[in-house]
C-alpha cells in the first residue's frame, strides 16, 4: 500500500505529482535550515574570543535583518505557489473525465464495509463485503455513508480518500488504468478495531469484470452429495442468519457482512484474516479473540456445529 506509486490514472497521476513536489519542497526546506543553523553555530564558535569572559553582545551590526527578509520572502512564495497548486489539483480531479457509468455503494460500519452495486435494471443489483470490483479504465463513483461513527474511505495507490459522515452521503471517483488488487483501509480512527478495518480493490478487464458480476448474481452452486453442506445450511440459517445474509438461502440478516460467494473474497473480517479453512474455522469459533470488540458473538459451537457451518461456507465460491 504506497501513495508515491499510483494505478489510479488521471486522478493518481495529477495527486502523485503533487505529492512528490510537496515532499520533494519539504525535503529541500529540511536541509537548507539544518545547513543554515550548522553555519551559525560554527561561525559562532569561531568568532569567540580565546580568553575572557563569555560576553554576548546587546547590538550587533551587519546584514542579518536582510536575511531574515530573504528566509521570509522565499518561504511565502513557496507557501503561495504550494496553495495555488493544490487548489489546482482540487479542481482538476473534483469531476472525471467522463460519466462514471458504474456507481457503487460504500457504508462503513464498525469495523466493516458494506458493498451494493447499482443497476438500472434492479435485478442486477446485488451487495456483498470487503472486497470491491471494477473496471480497468472506467471511472466508477463511490457514493459513501456510515451507519455509525466517521469513517474515511481510502484506496491510496488509486486516488484520495474520503470521509463517512453519519447522516450524510458524500461522493467521490476512482479509476484503476492496470488491473491488481490494491488494498485499501479506514484512514479515520474509529475505534478499538480501527486498524483492522480493512479492504481491497480488485481491478479487472472489462470481460472478467461482467463474468465477475454475473456470477455474484447466481446462488452458489451447493454440492448434492454432502451431507454436511447440507446440514452445515441447516445451521448456517439457525445460528447465523439472523445478521447474515447468503443469495439463495433462507439467511437474511442485515446487521453482518453478506456473506454470499465469501470463498471467492481474499480474506475475512474485513482484512484481518488470510480467507482460507483454517482462519475461517478460527473465526468462527472465536471472533472476540481475533477482534476484540466486534459485534460478532462467540457462539459456542461444538466441534460437530463448527465443522458443518465451515464446510457449507466453504461451498459458497
Amino acid at each position: 500500500m504506497t501513495y508515491l506509486r499510483t494505478f489510479g490514472g488521471f486522478k493518481g497521476e495529477q495527486i502523485k505529482v503533487l505529492t512528490w513536489a510537496l515532499l520533494i519542497q519539504a525535503i529541500v526546506v529540511v536541509v537548507i535550515v539544518s545547513l543554515l543553523v550548522l553555519i551559525g553555530v560554527l561561525l559562532r564558535r569561531s568568532r569567540r574570543p580565546a580568553t575572557g569572559l563569555d560576553r554576548q553582545p546587546v547590538q550587533e551590526t551587519g546584514s542579518g535583518l536582510s536575511w531574515i527578509y530573504i528566509g521570509v520572502g522565499i518561504s511565502t512564495i513557496a507557501l503561495i505557489g504550494s496553495m495555488i497548486w493544490n487548489g489546482y489539483t482540487m479542481a482538476a480531479i473534483d469531476r472525471p473525465p467522463r460519466a462514471p457509468e458504474l456507481t457503487i455503494e460504500v457504508r462503513g460500519h464498525q469495523w466493516w464495509w458494506e458493498v451494493r452495486y447499482l443497476s438500472q435494471d434492479t435485478s442486477r443489483i446485488f451487495e456483498t463485503a470487503n472486497e470491491i470490483h471494477i473496471p480497468v479504465g472506467q471511472p466508477v463513483e463511490f457514493r459513501v455513508s456510515t451507519v455509525d461513527v466517521i469513517h474515511s474511505f481510502w484506496i491510496p495507490a488509486l486516488g484520495d480518500k474520503i470521509d463517512l459522515i453519519p447522516n450524510q452521503i458524500n461522493s467521490n471517483w476512482l479509476e484503476a488504468d492496470s488491473p491488481g488488487i490494491y488494498r485499501g483501509q479506514c484512514s479515520e480512527f474509529c475505534g478499538q478495531q480501527h486498524a483492522h478495518m480493512g479492504l481491497v480493490v480488485v481491478a479487472d478487464k472489462p470481460a472478467d469484470f461482467q463474468a465477475w458480476w454475473d456470477s455474484q448474481l447466481q446462488p452458489a452452486a451447493l454440492p448434492a452429495d454432502q451431507p454436511q453442506v447440507a446440514e452445515g445450511a441447516t445451521q448456517f440459517v439457525l445460528r447465523c442468519g439472523a445478521c447474515h445474509n447468503i443469495r439463495g438461502t433462507q439467511a437474511g440478516g442485515r446487521l453482518g457482512p453478506n456473506l454470499s460467494h465469501l470463498m471467492s473474497r481474499k480474506s475475512v473480517a474485513a482484512g484481518t484474516l488470510p480467507n482460507n479453512p483454517a482462519y475461517l474455522s478460527g473465526w468462527i469459533a472465536d471472533p472476540q479473540t481475533v477482534k476484540p470488540g466486534n459485534l460478532m458473538p462467540n457462539l459456542d459451537l461444538s466441534g460437530p456445529e463448527l465443522a458443518s457451518i465451515r464446510t457449507f461456507l466453504e461451498a459458497q465460491k
